[in-house]
């Protein structure tokens, strides 16, 4: 039988002290929320670990049959925060969600045709007898950002005293990279709040990229006040309404260092305005702003939880300019709805690590996601077999289906491989991600969370994921990150 392991985020409130109470260093950030290994994301069921049995019976008889999420779009908050808090010594204090480093990666798959996904497999056997490594990858079409829909853009503002400083200068460095982006025809909302609600532009048209207008309002942002973050998402969504149309990319774009509550009447607002599955939606995008020391995206996280967009952390210019310059397609567009990923696995198989958020063998305990273009969606799992008598002829099958991002028509992509064919082939990106996975997981273990991984084992999969991906730049972050925490 297999084991339903689901991650929920946990929801913790609270305010940031206000302007004059003292600043948010470490000592008070604690005080006020906890230090992360506290606060941070709990599984709702008991995690797997050593301890554990894999599984008292063998049933070689009956397919596995299971569900399987990612996470809400591409949110790629959490291993910013983790390099950050590392590089700093402040890693207890990260939040570690193990999908979302898959989501930060990128990855060497050929795009799929348009309006389409493609899905690829590849298997690996492990360290023990009976483990294998899985991993899914699921590839959208490529669009050239110069052929991309309209967009609207409704950014709503955190202008309360705690966003002073480095907050406030990431707010500015992420404006300024999106207006990078922006073409001639799109249309742009910028609005603060802080006790009330100040707007600085309204139905904005973007004369063309780096749009006068738009820069300079961006620049002039300022703080002072307090917090009224309902006020502010109730005004933002009013103007995304204001300029909806057909075939328009629209976005209401939340950036704040995490610092605001959030009640019940916001929750359904946000997600009441994310669509249903025949409706265009109005997406939400979570920014986090400022320091990994100072941050708490407890916030973010469950915003775009509600909002079927995406959450990012913004702790410099460069990663703004990546986030929202190199990655803006990735970050604010969708070309496939209400993706729904199933795993038809042997008889005697079951997934004993698992890098997504959701798995289950019943389909309505994980919730459908949206994928973007220029994008993969990459699942990593550790598969065991009781059955010692392993039929190198028995079939893989990983089905997405989902819905077209423009016309709502419904697909589906499949793809079956036996189990020799897959062990027939070795693949790079497999690698990869056996090293983005161990890298993750040795994170939670320093940060005292629950998990299986060795500290040795981020060495030795990042070593065979360099050897076979000379070069790539999210296994040199890794190196790097390991390096200072001198493992």
């Amino acid at each position: 039988m297999t084991r339903m392991m689901t991650l929920l985020p946990l929801l913790a409130l609270g305010s940031l002290a206000a302007c004059g109470y003292g600043s948010k260093d470490e000592a008070s950030w604690d005080a006020t929320y906890g230090a992360a290994s506290e606060t941070a994301l709990e599984p709702l069921e008991e995690p797997l670990d050593d301890e554990e049995p894999i599984d008292a019976s063998c049933d070689v008889d009956s397919p596995v049959t299971l569900y399987v999420s990612p996470d809400d779009s591409n949110s790629m908050s959490s291993p910013v925060q983790a390099r950050e808090a590392a590089l700093d010594g402040n890693l207890h204090r990260a939040p570690i969600r193990t999908w979302e480093f898959f989501n930060y990666a990128q990855w060497d798959y050929p795009p799929a045709a348009q309006g389409e996904l493609d899905v690829h497999l590849a298997l690996a056997e492990g360290d023990e007898a009976g483990d294998y490594n899985l991993q899914v990858g699921i590839a959208s079409e490529q669009i050239d950002p110069d052929e991309r829909d309209p967009i609207v853009l409704t950014f709503s503002i955190d202008q309360s005293c705690s966003m002073s400083g480095a907050p406030m200068d990431r707010v500015k460095d992420s404006l300024v990279a999106v207006a990078g982006q922006l073409r001639q025809g799109d249309l742009v909302n910028l609005l603060g709040w802080s006790n009330g609600q100040h707007v600085y532009l309204d139905g904005h048209t973007i004369t063309g990229p780096n749009d006068p207008a738009f820069v300079t309002a961006a620049k002039g942002l300022n703080t002072d006040g307090g917090t009224d973050l309902a006020g502010g998402l109730k005004a933002a969504y009013r103007m995304a309404e204001t300029y909806q149309t057909s075939g328009v990319i629209n976005r209401v774009v939340l950036m704040s260092d995490g610092g605001a509550n959030i009640g019940a009447t916001d929750e359904e607002l946000i997600g009441g305005k994310a669509g249903a599955n025949d409706e265009q939606g109005i997406y939400l995008i979570g920014v986090g702003t400022g320091t990994a020391s100072t941050y708490n995206d407890v916030l973010m996280d469950r915003v775009t939880d509600l909002g079927r967009g995406s959450a990012v952390f913004i702790p410099s210019k460069a990663e703004a300019q990546h986030v929202f310059g190199d990655r803006f397609l990735e970050t604010m567009a969708t070309t496939a709805r209400d993706v729904q990923i199933r795993y038809d696995l042997p008889p005697g198989f079951e997934v004993v690590r698992f890098s997504g958020e959701e798995i289950s063998t019943d389909p309505e305990e994980v919730q459908p996601q949206h994928v973007a273009p220029n994008d993969a969606v990459v699942l990593h799992q550790q598969l065991h077999t009781c059955d010692p008598a392993v039929d190198l002829d028995a079939e893989v099958t990983v089905t997405v289906s989902y819905l077209d991002g423009v016309t709502f028509a419904p697909r589906e992509a499949t793809v079956t491989a036996t189990l020799g064919e897959l062990l027939a082939v070795d693949d790079p990106q497999l690698l990869k991600g056996a090293a983005v996975f161990a890298y993750a997981e040795t994170l939670r273990h320093l940060r005292g969370d629950d998990s299986m991984a060795e500290p040795g084992e981020a060495w030795t999969t990042l070593e065979a994921a360099e050897a076979a991906n000379p070069g790539d730049a999210d296994l040199a972050g890794i190196r790097e990150v390991l390096d200072a925490l001198g493992i």
